[in-house]
């Protein structure tokens, strides 16, 4: 039986970094998948400077496309563009080569990675155990970061309430239009937006919305796809996935377990993107790892603060917003769309800010009418 400190299950962008996290701290680490790498995720594939800025590597070989404009509009009409003031704030890769990256760079740091393995897990006096491939282990600690499809939440007795979203994408051939820029479709489905992403030799096209959503996804793409003038029935990796949303009442750790990411229901309610969340996620589980294997804590329960101290001012401000969207459109785009806005917009994406409370000046006052938006649309204020 080999001596492992942590077992990591799941090998995506959360779950990677906790352990490149851990091995540099001089712990023993096992990351394990279920997949064999390299293997595709459906995903937006954005990373905003705020999230390259919580990597512990530099994602460079992996980046594909930078964006340093975005534009949006709502119901089909009604658009304005924004550019970034300091150059590219977003910047595009795939999971595919993300996920593959960053499993490399664990492996570099120190790690154990199996891939193409499934993981059964059970407790019992001695602590907690998991067999695979006709072994057994006892880690000392457990890290769930199998994502929003995952097991070992329900397994390690960890979770909670849950809303979900649900998305839709598929890849079309590059078009020169939207070289340096995204471009974001608000007011056309409930609870969410259409996107047109550029990469390396293709742009990325999804909508999402609402779990209740889900049955008109694929004429809500169909519709994107004509308004943009993009062959919808061309389309190449069409799929689906599910985003979790946690809510009050979700447990992401408990003794000597704990979840990252998707896992964790850490996904932003109004944008949809989970990377900042993953990143910080692991960043701070592998901080309460470390503090109970060297002995400061006796559990990684520390964890559950922290991590709504780091994002739950974050997420508070996205779902009003989000709701604020939804209930009222009109006046939300507009408040949404004045100039003062888009730099507090622009810091957050760069990780300047981490909230939108934090703004000063002449910006309070639109963001301000919009958190009292949410609140008429049944928001809690931000």
């Amino acid at each position: 039986m080999e001596p492992y400190d942590v077992a990591v299950i799941g090998a995506g962008p959360a779950g990677s970094v906790t352990a490149i996290h851990l091995a540099r701290g001089g712990a023993r680490v096992l990351l394990l998948d279920k997949a064999r790498f390299p293997r595709d995720k459906p995903c937006g594939g954005g990373l905003t400077l705020r999230a390259v800025r919580q990597l512990p590597v530099d994602p460079g070989p992996v980046i594909e496309h930078e964006v340093d404009r975005m534009t949006f509009r709502l119901g089909w009409r009604g658009h304005f563009e924004r550019r970034g003031r300091r150059g590219p704030f977003v910047l595009m890769t795939q999971r595919r080569r993300l996920d593959e990256y960053l499993a490399e760079q664990a492996v570099a740091a120190g790690a154990e990675f199996r891939d193409g393995v499934k993981v059964a897990m059970g407790t019992d006096p001695e602590g907690l155990s998991l067999q695979f491939d006709g072994r057994q282990i006892r880690p000392q600690v457990v890290v769930g970061a199998d994502g929003a499809n995952g097991t070992t939440a329900r397994a390690l007795g960890l979770g909670g309430p849950i809303a979900r979203g649900v998305a839709y994408e598929g890849n079309a051939p590059f078009d020169e239009r939207y070289r340096g820029l995204a471009a974001i479709e608000l007011g056309t489905i409930p609870g969410g937006y259409g996107w047109v992403f550029p990469k390396g030799d293709h742009v990325n096209v999804g909508v999402g919305g609402w779990e209740a959503e889900g049955p008109k996804l694929r004429d809500h793409l169909a519709e994107l796809c004509r308004r943009h003038g993009i062959d919808g029935d061309g389309l190449e990796s069409v799929r689906g996935h599910r985003l979790p949303l946690r809510r009050p009442g979700f447990v992401p750790a408990r003794g000597r377990a704990l979840l990252v990411g998707d896992a964790a229901g850490l996904v932003d309610p109004l944008t949809g993107d989970g990377m900042y969340e993953a990143f910080v996620s692991a960043r701070l589980a592998a901080a309460a790892v470390l503090d109970v294997l060297e002995g400061r804590e006796a559990t990684v329960e520390p964890y559950t603060h922290r991590l709504e101290q780091a994002l739950g001012p974050l997420a508070g401000a996205s779902w009003g917003a989000k709701l604020a969207l939804d209930r009222f459109p009109r006046t939300t785009f507009a408040l949404a769309r004045a100039p003062l806005v888009w730099p507090v917009v622009e810091r957050l994406v760069r990780g300047d800010i981490s909230a939108p409370g934090e703004a000063r000046g002449l910006a309070r006052p639109p963001l301000r009418a919009i958190a009292a938006l949410a609140r008429l649309a049944g928001a809690r204020a931000a």
